[in-house]
């Protein structure tokens, strides 16, 4: 069944218009909240203290992670804390993982500087290391070359399959999302809906390569842009996080139309990112343009 959510942009001083639209989309009937994670974005709450204080605020809806910033959040006290949120929830966290985009910036704040290539090696020994932590095991240990442990002990076990949804736009990461990951998170403007289609298939290959169902892998969709008549905004009227790419605008009719093409491309969520942050746009998007995406009965 085709899933729909909203991303929320974590500014400090949208904290209000924030809980606002979480609120509708709890009471609309949303599945998925998202909110990315730039620790070193001074204008941004802290994505891991934002998202419980959400959950306690909701009664539904899940969250997750859009994406994880992982050269700045270990491994193991990730898994912890993704354990313990979901434990906390009943089950409404979702864990999206990216090996962080900008080096340089994570590299200032105090993060390892690492190559495109040590990326994702590094995020494949951080989804093992997560997945021990999950583990029914008494004990676990691991020994990578970015990540390790020791005689380390699980606990406590998520309520729920965590799902590890990672965020992969170059052929290599998105060969380890086919081999090893829950599902793939990329962002329309940062791939085309071509590329798109492409990376469809290497996740696909690389699945079927090591014996995975490629139905297996989730597909979840980041876009942004307006409901409505007027223009989306450009890119300098837009405060800081949100995607340099396109941004979609239309009536909830050509909305319905337009995200109906994707599902068709194989994604099963659409996480829509409002570029106007009021609850009219969440409200329009779970009453007129979800339900006519989901199944009929």
């Amino acid at each position: 069944m085709t899933r729909f959510g909203i991303s929320i942009v974590p500014l400090t001083e949208r904290l209000e218009p924030n809980r606002e639209l979480v609120r509708v989309a709890d009471q609309a009937g949303l599945d998925l909240v998202g909110i990315q994670d730039h620790p070193y974005q001074r204008h941004f709450l802290d994505t891991w203290s934002l998202v419980p204080t959400l959950l306690a605020e909701t009664d539904r809806i899940s969250f997750f992670t859009d994406v994880a910033n992982l050269p700045l959040r270990p491994p193991a006290v990730m898994a912890k804390a993704a354990a313990s949120l979901d434990v906390l929830s009943g089950g409404r966290f979702e864990l999206g993982l990216g090996a962080g985009g900008i080096p340089d910036v994570i590299a200032n704040f105090g993060g390892p500087r690492r190559t495109p290539g040590e990326s994702v090696e590094a995020l494949e020994e951080a989804i093992n290391v997560i997945r021990l932590l999950w583990s029914e095991e008494r004990s676990v240990s691991f020994e990578g070359r970015y990540y390790r442990l020791d005689d380390a002990r699980p606990g406590p076990r998520p309520v729920h399959p965590i799902g590890i949804w990672v965020g992969a736009f170059k052929p290599r990461m998105l060969r380890l999302v086919g081999r090893k990951a829950d599902g793939w998170l990329p962002s329309l403007g940062v791939l085309t809906r071509g590329e798109m289609r492409a990376a469809h298939e290497v996740i696909d290959a690389a699945a079927e390569k090591v014996g995975r169902d490629p139905g297996s892998v989730r597909r979840i969709l980041n876009l942004q842009g307006l409901i409505g008549d007027g223009a989306a905004p450009s890119r300098s009227e837009l405060p800081v996080g949100y995607l340099a790419g396109e941004r979609l605008a239309g009536p909830p009719a050509w909305w319905v139309e337009t995200l109906g093409g994707f599902v068709e491309d194989g994604f099963d969520t659409v996480v829509f990112w409002p570029v106007e942050a009021a609850a009219r746009q969440v409200e329009l998007f779970a009453r007129d343009v979800a339900p006519q995406l989901r199944p009929s009965g």
